[in-house]
């Protein structure tokens, strides 16, 4: 065999062999595709159907953590995340103005866990929305904002999240189980859609009878609560 009939036959194998492979990849393709598109079709149905619905701002829905009178006028929104470090300031600087609102707004929390940035928001939002199940939800939420800088460090929060858990004299099997309910963790997933369907961004986002606050310092936010109860009384006036 000449060194011309050696590099046609080489040139052939090769191209055989592409060939071969050309052929195994749009099998295992139509395989895979048979196969996980009715597994990832069945995925998303779920998905969709489980989701439940999310409110704007604007809106309440009968499973919200209010805080103050719900008749009061002034609706005061709050998006935030337990282990955001503004989140905690702001928190703070909300206690010290609630005195001079409080007859005048009720404030609504909504979780916005930043689990991209902050490892154990998520866990801490469930906490406190397991909390909540018997009763004691801003109680757990002043307890993790209250040691945010002591459990943020921690590799692991379970056992201290229990140890505030029994500080309130929650139920810890009860807790245990609710932590996993898809109640609960539907609650932190549906605030999360609706945040991120209302424009949130970053964390605290303060919105007042539907502004969302550029700044929500406490001069801001008692500023705008003002301004909304001044303008609610002069519609009713009318």
């Amino acid at each position: 065999m000449s060194r011309r009939e050696q590099q046609l036959k080489i040139k052939s194998q090769k191209q055989h062999a592409a060939k071969q492979r050309e052929q195994s990849r749009r099998l295992l393709i139509k395989v895979a595709l048979f196969g996980v598109a009715p597994v990832l079709l069945l995925f998303v149905l779920y998905t969709l159907f489980n989701q439940g619905p999310t409110y704007s701002p604007v809106e309440i829905a009968e499973n919200e953590h209010i805080f103050g009178q719900r008749s009061n006028p002034v609706s005061i929104v709050v998006y935030a995340d337990f282990q955001c470090p503004a989140c905690a300031t702001e928190h703070q600087a909300m206690k010290r103005l609630w005195p001079s609102i409080s007859d005048k707004a009720h404030l609504i929390f909504r979780h916005f866990p930043l689990t991209a940035t902050h490892q154990h928001s998520w866990t801490a939002a469930l906490y406190a929305e397991a909390a909540g199940r018997q009763g004691q939800f801003w109680e757990m939420h002043d307890f993790l904002f209250a040691a945010q800088t002591i459990w943020t460090r921690l590799p692991t929060v379970e056992d201290e999240f229990e140890s505030y858990a029994l500080e309130l004299n929650l139920d810890l099997e009860q807790l245990s189980a609710d932590l996993e309910s898809d109640e609960v963790i539907l609650k932190v997933r549906n605030d999360q859609r609706g945040g991120n369907a209302s424009g949130v961004r970053s964390t605290p986002a303060v919105f007042i009878n539907g502004r969302l606050l550029a700044s929500p310092s406490r001069a801001r936010i008692l500023e705008v609560v003002n301004e909304e109860f001044e303008d609610g009384s002069k519609r009713v006036a009318e």
